[in-house]
């Protein structure tokens, strides 16, 4: 296989792409500058904007993982998007796999992050390729986050911005990697274009999720559910103020709408993908917080 990674420059990307690469497979980045690959993974210097240079990158590949970047301007996605398609198509790619970044609920909202991915989606699964959809939910790795991580281990309080009673099937960045090769690479039995919410193998709650983390550092945890505007704060400095805006959207929808939407049926993941899943105190014990905390 030839397998063009669309965002290995990227945490979610990358962690594909250095899977794909462990796996022994030939991987090719499309990236803006080349820089922040993954070892082992070629670049190709190209912007999404540009269909001549994505039908560039398209040259030779037989399967594509496709992470959009974080910019939800619907007309500006809309162009990523057909580039790629068209670019796909032509190049005759075997399977594609979409990364949505994000649960999409089940009816229209007025989220760009949720909307602009939605229409991805549909968009790619008409193109002809053979497609699957993957729609994560909330990533593990974003506890790392020294906002995030820094209270969790000197104050004791785990904050994020979920409602204390939402039911999240938190993912790691590794089970992503792990679900995205299973769809690029496994004989799948199923329509050519598959839509799988995927997930971590414990749903939780929040004062769950922080019992877990007191369980593994063996300390006092409380979960706090952060406000919204103030984590759009800490994510701007960050991401900068308009991809703070469009992930910030999403957390706002789900507090106002639907706690749950982030939820999953593990066992049903794991057996469509034939994968197994990271559980969540393992996950929580391989981190060093104290040093993500500084």
């Amino acid at each position: 296989m030839n397998i063009l990674v669309i965002g290995a420059s990227g945490a979610q990307g990358g962690a594909v792409a250095r899977r794909l690469v462990g796996s022994g497979h030939s991987v090719i980045g499309l990236t803006r500058t080349g820089a922040g690959l993954p070892d082992d993974v070629k670049p190709v210097i190209g912007d999404l904007a540009d269909a001549s240079a994505v039908r560039a990158a398209f040259d030779g590949v037989t399967h594509a993982s496709v992470m959009l970047p974080m910019v939800y301007s619907a007309p500006v996605v809309d162009l990523y998007v057909r580039n790629i398609a068209t670019a796909a198509a032509e190049a005759g790619v075997r399977r594609l796999v979409l990364n949505t970044g994000t649960r999409i609920p089940s009816e229209p909202t007025t989220v760009a992050a949720f909307e602009t991915r939605r229409t991805a989606a549909a968009t790619l699964a008409a193109s002809g390729v053979p497609t699957v959809v993957l729609r994560p939910p909330v990533y593990l790795d974003n506890l790392c986050a020294p906002w995030v991580a820094g209270p969790l281990v000197h104050e004791g309080e785990l904050r994020y911005p979920l409602p204390v009673h939402a039911r999240v099937a938190w993912l790691c960045h590794d089970d992503l990697a792990t679900a995205t090769v299973a769809a690029l690479t496994q004989p799948l039995t199923t329509p050519s274009a598959l839509s799988l919410d995927i997930g971590g193998p414990d749903v939780v709650t929040g004062p769950m999720l922080a019992a877990a983390f007191a369980t593994v550092l063996g300390r006092p945890v409380r979960f706090v559910a952060q406000d919204v505007d103030e984590f759009e704060k800490a994510l701007t400095h960050a991401l900068g103020a308009s991809t703070a805006k469009g992930v910030a959207g999403t957390y706002r929808w789900v507090a106002e709408n639907d706690g749950d939407v982030y939820g999953l049926n593990p066992a049903e993941l794991e057996a469509a993908l034939d994968i197994r899943l990271t559980r969540l105190h393992d996950w929580i014990a391989a981190r060093p917080w104290h040093d993500l905390a500084l």
